[in-house]
């Protein structure tokens, strides 16, 4: 509860932010159906998750001020742990939802498809992974979903998921990997696809310890949009990056 923050990042011209500030337990307030974050909210009500954001990027200080509204289509019920102790525990709470974005600061406004997951861990990743690599692609009929986790004893979990919109998840046989370019701060990346039928459109984050992918891939057959991260619990965990990290994530002790 003393290191809570709602991280929005906005990709594109002329609306590209990122913000997370951190703040302690006095600035967050929790309900059943609502969760404050110092001058941000997200409140569950007539279906939908509905997000006010009031945040100021860093290092340059820019504000994103304005409303985000998810509609899930449908919801899953199952829980997955990508640890062999079952210590992180991931679930995809709605492979497919409806989104409107309507924001003041920076003017931007649009309607789209969304997607909706939560990750819970009863310790820091950086215990039990050394990285993961984890993607979403929105097929015709359903949502595919891979998950490719490495523990620090060399142990790997992989989920290969195709989940419908109402919610039901189908596990499935994953396709084959293709490492794909390095970021330019040495990030490894693999994504899982038709055989050779994948490439980076575009590096969205590419930071020490993490990157953010937008993917042309066939999937199942599928030509489609990926979206793909992957993360090193080793980079993160060196000095260097954790003097870094307070100039991307400030802390509001206010």
């Amino acid at each position: 509860m003393n290191h809570c923050a709602i991280n929005i990042a906005l990709y594109g011209k002329p609306g590209a932010r990122w913000a997370m500030t951190e703040r302690s337990r006095t600035r967050v307030q929790r309900r059943e159906q609502q969760l404050i974050i110092g001058p941000s909210a997200l409140r569950w009500g007539d279906g939908r998750l509905q997000i006010e954001l009031d945040e100021v990027c860093a290092p340059i200080p820019r504000r994103v001020r304005g409303s985000i509204s998810i509609a899930p289509q449908g919801f899953t019920k199952q829980r997955f742990a990508l640890d062999a102790a079952g210590r992180h525990v991931w679930q995809p709470i709605a492979p497919r939802a409806e989104i409107t974005v309507s924001l003041d600061c920076p003017s931007l406004n649009w309607d789209g498809t969304a997607y909706l997951d939560s990750n819970l861990g009863t310790e820091p990743l950086g215990k039990t992974f050394r990285n993961w690599t984890w993607s979403r692609t929105h097929l015709a009929k359903d949502t595919a979903i891979f998950y490719d986790a490495t523990e620090r004893d060399g142990r790997e979990t992989t989920l290969a998921l195709r989940i419908d919109p109402d919610g039901r998840i189908n596990i499935v046989e994953p396709s084959s990997k293709t490492r794909l370019p390095t970021t330019a701060w040495g990030i490894s990346r693999e994504a899982r696809s038709d055989i050779g039928a994948v490439r980076v459109r575009k590096t969205l984050e590419d930071t020490p310890f993490y990157a953010r992918s937008l993917l042309e891939s066939v999937v199942y057959g599928e030509r489609a949009e990926t979206f793909h991260e992957s993360l090193s619990l080793e980079r993160f965990g060196s000095n260097i990056v954790r003097m870094m990290l307070p100039f991307r994530m400030p802390r509001d002790v206010f």
